[in-house]
């Protein structure tokens, strides 16, 4: 009884393996079968076809916004809120999407906070 039944390591190798992919696949079956009777998740809509009204008008409101509409809109809002935060003589150069990670942005930002600190 204190011998092991084999000694092949390419066998215990696989029998692990099988263990713990079993184990694996009955947690995910746990998984599906809580996210199938999870009474937070939200319930799927059906979408029906629109009445073709609906649709003419939809048309018509995308067709009157611009691009340029929006960016005007855009560097109002931008003035009016750098305005507002107390810089009223400020001037936008440029404004463009502040690309990158998270992590360049807490970057960039504790270097402007440590700049604002020296002075």
């Amino acid at each position: 009884m204190g011998q092991p039944i084999t000694t092949n390591p390419v066998l215990i190798a696989a029998i692990n393996m099988t263990v713990v992919f079993c184990v694996l696949y009955g947690l995910s079956l746990m998984v599906r079968l809580i996210t199938m009777i999870d009474p937070t998740q939200k319930k799927k809509v059906t979408i029906t076809e629109a009445p073709e009204e609906l649709k003419q008008v939809s048309v018509v409101a995308e067709q009157e916004t611009s691009d340029e509409e929006d960016y005007d809109e855009m560097i109002i809002l931008f003035t009016a809120a750098i305005a507002a935060y107390g810089h009223s003589g400020a001037k936008i150069v440029a404004i463009r999407p502040v690309g990158g990670s998270t992590w360049t942005q807490a970057a960039r930002m504790e270097g402007a906070n440590l700049r604002n600190g020296m002075f």
